[in-house]
């Protein structure tokens, strides 16, 4: 009898036992999940955090720098300076003809690196048939994209100015410019036409129209806005480029037409801002510029936004 006691009274430690096990493991797997919430609500927080404060400082700095450039520059902003030429035998100080090369060398730029890079585009992402020929070109592309601009200058005084005899002229600068900025509106086009649909293709082959017009009304108007994107960018370094322009396009201040002045000597207002800042000390002329070129950066952005909307929009209509 005791003995039979014994026993279940033995049974009875040991499921109490088994029962304290699988409540402590019941409240370790529940307190677990919390614990591991917990961590996650932490590092979701903090990287939150850091997001916000990296998004603040750079938006800080952006408008610092624009505030900055706009209170040294607008109390010397006058229309004197903004509509004459400098001379030296009445000690004025004028940017319009800064103002006009820097429109000229960008519009001859434009007229050959967009076709260029553009159609080059095409080729690398329709035509090409050897992955090993576009493995080649592309890294070349990567390549010249890498190359410092003051070598770029280098080359095209020796290429443009002195080989082709254009002498030292805004076009051999932006032939000059044209090679710089080709790899961004080659690359730039190229991503863009990789995110169109293979389906928009295939349903254009499927109605027989030719290759080229696929590109054309259906290939090309999905990608406006990655075009624009690189025309964007080609144009901001051309607007800020002055190491490769010193050696092509020179730093002459004469007032031209556009045909006179392609075949001239010319300062850019990044060249400009050069000459006054370093050579002559007029940091009050270098920030006026400054602040001619934030805002022409502003209106070319503008205006390729607008362009682009149009273009796409009118893309659009004619598919429907």
């Amino acid at each position: 009898m005791s003995e039979s006691l014994l026993s279940q009274h033995n049974q009875q430690n040991k499921s109490t036992q088994t029962n304290d096990t699988s409540t402590f493991s019941e409240q370790a797997y529940v307190f677990q999940p919390s614990r591991n919430a917990l961590q996650r609500k932490l590092y979701s927080f903090t990287m939150q955090a850091l997001m916000y404060l990296c998004t603040g400082l750079t938006v800080a700095f952006v408008f610092f720098m624009i505030g900055y450039i706009l209170i040294q520059s607008v109390p010397h902003f006058s229309w004197q300076i903004l509509s004459t030429k400098p001379s030296y035998l009445t000690r004025s100080i004028g940017v319009l003809p800064d103002i006009l090369n820097t429109v000229y060398i960008i519009i001859a730029a434009l007229v050959f690196v967009l076709p260029l890079g553009v159609g080059a585009a095409i080729y690398l992402n329709e035509y090409a048939k050897s992955r090993r020929l576009v493995g080649m070109i592309e890294y070349a592309i990567e390549t010249l994209a890498g190359i410092p601009s003051i070598i770029y200058g280098l080359v095209g005084m020796l290429i443009f100015c002195q080989f082709f005899g254009l002498q030292t002229s805004l076009l051999a600068g932006a032939l000059t410019l044209v090679i710089m900025t080709l790899p961004t509106i080659i690359r730039t086009t190229q991503e863009s036409l990789k995110t169109v649909p293979t389906g928009y293709r295939e349903g254009a082959f499927g109605l027989g129209a030719a290759k080229f017009r696929v590109i054309r009304t259906v290939v090309l108007p999905c990608c406006v806005d990655g075009i624009v994107t690189g025309c964007i960018l080609a144009v901001g370094r051309m607007l800020g480029e002055s190491a490769a322009l010193l050696f092509t396009a020179g730093f002459a201040h004469t007032l031209n037409g556009f045909i006179d002045g392609l075949a001239n000597s010319g300062a850019t207002l990044t060249v400009a801002l050069y000459v006054y800042a370093k050579e002559q000390g007029e940091f009050e002329v270098a920030f006026v510029i400054a602040a001619i070129l934030l805002v022409m950066s502003l209106i070319i952005n503008l205006m390729a936004n607008i362009v682009g909307a149009r273009l796409k929009r009118r893309a659009g209509k004619a598919r429907q």
